[in-house]
């Protein structure tokens, strides 16, 4: 079959989508819940039992609250004393600003995407890290620019399973690093148009397909050789 015969027989229904501005422009969250969030907390929920102790996140400690359970210490990194939930002020990316051996469990949402020196971040994670804490990230690998943080510090990078992989297996060491992804083309065509979670069904949610990672997961231990 010809390309010409494809695209007579398969003509793709548009509906309202062939526009060159997105249904929302502030990632659905003026629809409802970003789908991504959906992800997220999809990945943490499963991963509940590693947020105890002594947990740490950027900005606020809502993720550690919402999914914890025997929680220590509620602990808030922030890069500027601007914060005045903040219970340490440092830089990821420099570790002479972050204690030591200190966190059970680190709580890092699509942050990475925004630090231009991400692989120096992920040995700050690690330092922050007591031995056999875990850190739980997630980094975006589709997605549309995010103006706001473009305009602060900057919008920098979108990953694969293999590339966040190999990343922090190269600070973590292998075998202590498990990467999945959640996301599939209709769920990555919805996101990029600003459409939220509740315009799609469950199951249009959870479908995955390893071409359209959208959101990717990251679960990985500090141990000692």
């Amino acid at each position: 079959m010809n390309k010409y015969l494809k695209r007579l027989l398969k003509r793709p229904n548009w509906y309202n989508l062939r526009a060159l501005t997105p249904v929302s422009e502030s990632f659905g969250l003026d629809r409802g819940t970003p789908i991504d969030r959906i992800y997220i907390e999809d990945f943490l929920k499963k991963n509940s039992e590693f947020i105890k102790g002594r947990t740490m996140e950027i900005a606020d400690d809502f993720y550690s609250r919402k999914f914890g359970n025997d929680i220590e210490k509620f602990e808030i990194l922030h890069a500027t004393p601007d914060n005045d939930q903040a219970t340490v002020i440092g830089d990821l990316t420099d570790i002479l600003t972050l204690p030591e051996n200190r966190i059970d469990c680190f709580i890092c949402t699509q942050t990475l995407n925004f630090i231009y020196n991400f692989k120096d971040a992920i040995v700050g994670t690690k330092h922050l890290l007591k031995e056999g804490g875990v850190v739980l990230a997630t980094v975006a690998g589709i997605s549309q620019v995010s103006s706001y943080d473009m305009s602060r510090w900057g919008d920098y990078w979108r990953f694969t399973t293999l590339s966040i992989e190999k990343s922090f297996e190269e600070v973590f060491g292998k075998g202590n690093v498990q990467v999945d992804f959640y996301g599939n083309v209709l769920s990555s065509i919805a996101f990029l148009q600003g459409l939220c979670a509740e315009d799609l069904k469950k199951d249009e949610l959870f479908y995955k397909d390893p071409n359209y990672q959208m959101t990717i997961v990251v679960k990985a231990i500090k141990r000692t050789p």
